[in-house]
């Protein structure tokens, strides 16, 4: 099944609505993320759907192929950088495959992988992500003009950041293998950025940086198990 063909999206994009008529598959862990890629489309005009790890976005690929696919780098099953360069090889090709994270270094690596563009973490920009992806869209699935969209600032929901300090909850209480503490640290850096959480954000990078040097990290990875602790305390306070 192709959701990018014009039997399964025949609306076209308008000034307002630029990105009517796209599906977008959003390969993303994050639900705070998502959350904000949600409301976006929303205010965009596509259509969204959503895998958080490389097993479930294959399972999606599967059964269809969306018009745009968004990846992020870092995910829980390996780098987001091994399913952009399957999909550049793909044919027919999917419209417009971006990648996205918060580290800037990533950039350099989804370009050489074979993505059309980047998304920079945090996404809280209308106008950012509907250019980012109408600029790697072919040209007859642009609207004419962008002059009447107003850019907007997207807020997402709370609770779905809570939902983020539930999931690394599980993983930091599993076994701290070298893996799931790199993951756990590039998940809260960019999870904490985007919700502009200063504290938690720190305490992620300093055991990100004490990892890659090979300090001791007992006492940091227990630093940020107890501030994802005390976020999930405010949940059950809400």
């Amino acid at each position: 099944m192709d959701d990018s063909s014009p039997f399964t999206a025949p609306a076209q994009p308008t000034a307002t609505r630029p990105l009517l008529g796209q599906t977008i598959l959003v390969v993303e862990d994050s639900r705070y993320a998502c959350d904000a890629i949600r409301l976006m489309c929303l205010h965009s005009g596509a259509r969204i759907r959503r895998a958080d790890c490389l097993k479930s976005a294959r399972r999606h690929l599967q059964i269809y192929r969306p018009s745009v696919i968004l990846v992020d780098m870092g995910l829980p099953d390996g780098s987001g950088a091994d399913l952009i360069a399957e999909l550049a090889m793909t044919t027919p090709r999917i419209g417009a495959i971006l990648g996205m994270s918060g580290d800037d270094n990533s950039e350099t690596l989804a370009t050489e992988v074979g993505a059309d563009g980047f998304l920079a973490k945090p996404l809280n920009s209308l106008s950012y992500f509907q250019s980012s992806i109408l600029n790697c869209l072919p040209e007859d699935r642009r609207p004419c003009t962008l002059h009447a969209v107003q850019d907007e600032v997207i807020c997402p929901d709370p609770m779905a950041y809570q939902d983020d300090m539930a999931h690394i909850a599980d993983v930091l209480a599993g076994p701290n293998d070298h893996r799931s503490l790199d993951y756990a640290a590039q998940f809260l850096r960019g999870v904490a950025r985007n919700a502009e959480d200063t504290v938690l954000a720190e305490a992620a990078q300093q055991l990100a940086a004490s990892r890659a040097a090979g300090m001791p990290i007992t006492a940091l990875t227990a630093q940020v198990a107890g501030i994802v602790q005390a976020r999930l305390e405010q949940r059950e306070a809400i």
